[in-house]
Order: C-alpha cells, then sequence, then structure tokens
C-alpha cells in the first residue's frame, strides 16, 4: 500500500494526517483497480484507437478539474478523480463479456468505491457521473457527470491521431481543433 503511505504526512506535532487525496491513492491501490487496467492494456494492445488507459483516467480526471475551477462549480476534487479513474474501468467486461462499458464501469466501481472510504451520498454521485459519461444529454450539465462527460470527449486527441479517418466517432464528437 505504498500509495497510501504517500498520501500520509506527518503534522508539524507528529501526528500523522491523511491528506485530501488518500481516498484516491487507495482507488489506484486497489487490487480490482489495478487488475481491470491490467486487462484492458492487455486487451487493447493491438488497438489503433484511443486506448482506456491510465493516462486517459487522468487526462480525463485532469480536464475535469480544471473546468471546475474556471466554472468555480465548487465539486471536490477527489469525486472528480475518483470518476476519472473509474468510468471507463469496465472496458475489459466490455471486451470479454458483452457489457457496455459504462455499465461495466459502475459494476467495478461500486466495490472500489466502498473500499476506498466513499460515503454514501458519494459514490452516488460518482456512479451517476460513471453510468451517464456516454450519454449526450449530460453533454451540458453542470454537475460531476457533465464534466466527466465533456473532459471524456475533450481528452481525445483526434487532431493528431493517425487512425482517425477510420475512426466511428461522428464528427461532431472529434476534438478537430486545440482550445484554450
Amino acid at each position: 500500500m505504498e500509495y497510501v503511505e504517500k498520501a500520509q504526512q506527518k503534522t508539524a506535532d507528529g501526528e500523522t494526517s491523511v491528506s485530501v487525496m488518500a481516498r484516491i491513492w487507495r482507488i489506484c491501490a486497489h487490487p480490482q483497480w489495478r487488475e481491470s487496467v491490467r486487462r484492458i492494456a492487455g486487451l487493447e494492445q493491438t488497438r489503433k484507437f484511443c486506448r482506456h488507459d491510465t493516462a486517459h483516467f487522468l487526462d480525463v480526471a485532469r480536464l475535469a478539474w480544471i473546468e471546475n475551477l474556471e466554472r468555480g462549480l465548487g465539486i471536490s476534487k477527489e469525486r472528480i478523480y475518483a470518476a476519472g479513474l473509474l468510468h471507463d474501468i469496465g472496458r475489459g467486461l466490455e471486451y470479454e463479456k458483452g457489457i457496455p462499458h459504462d455499465e461495466g464501469s459502475v459494476m467495478v466501481a461500486e466495490e472500489i468505491l466502498r473500499d476506498c472510504g466513499f460515503a454514501d451520498e458519494e459514490q452516488k454521485e460518482i456512479l451517476d457521473a460513471i453510468a451517464s459519461h456516454r450519454t449526450a444529454q449530460t453533454r451540458t450539465l453542470d454537475n460531476l457527470a457533465g464534466l466527466i462527460y465533456r473532459a471524456d470527449k475533450a481528452s481525445r486527441m483526434c487532431l493528431f491521431c493517425e487512425a482517425e479517418a477510420e475512426c466511428n466517432w461522428g464528427a461532431e464528437k472529434k476534438n478537430r481543433v486545440l482550445k484554450g
């Protein structure tokens, strides 16, 4: 659990406190999360289109966090990072069992969130964001689900992708310009 150890800090009086992102470190250390990431990497090893790896998960979390700060939405960093790290974690279930990855991601994320100390209310919000990150109506929402939806789409670098012409994403979803 080196991740959790890194999330602990000594206070001035020698007491140990847990940093704000301790539960995010717990997600990263969770055996089911790590195994899912490993399995997805193996299943996507020859994929020429966008991959669903830790770089993508972190890109989504970071883009959502930036929008949250810029727009003053006030959504907690831990909730944003939890949703970003877990929104595509069910890709392996999609490839292996035909379960849509948003549904599979909710299935995998439920146990991880509970094990990592997220309260019921937090779990509900995060799981809703995961479940709706592919639903177009989510695009305009000013909540965690809307942030994750937009960050997921914005994280794709279609402008620089060699496989862009073969991609089945519609033109309205493709990122062909740089946004500042």
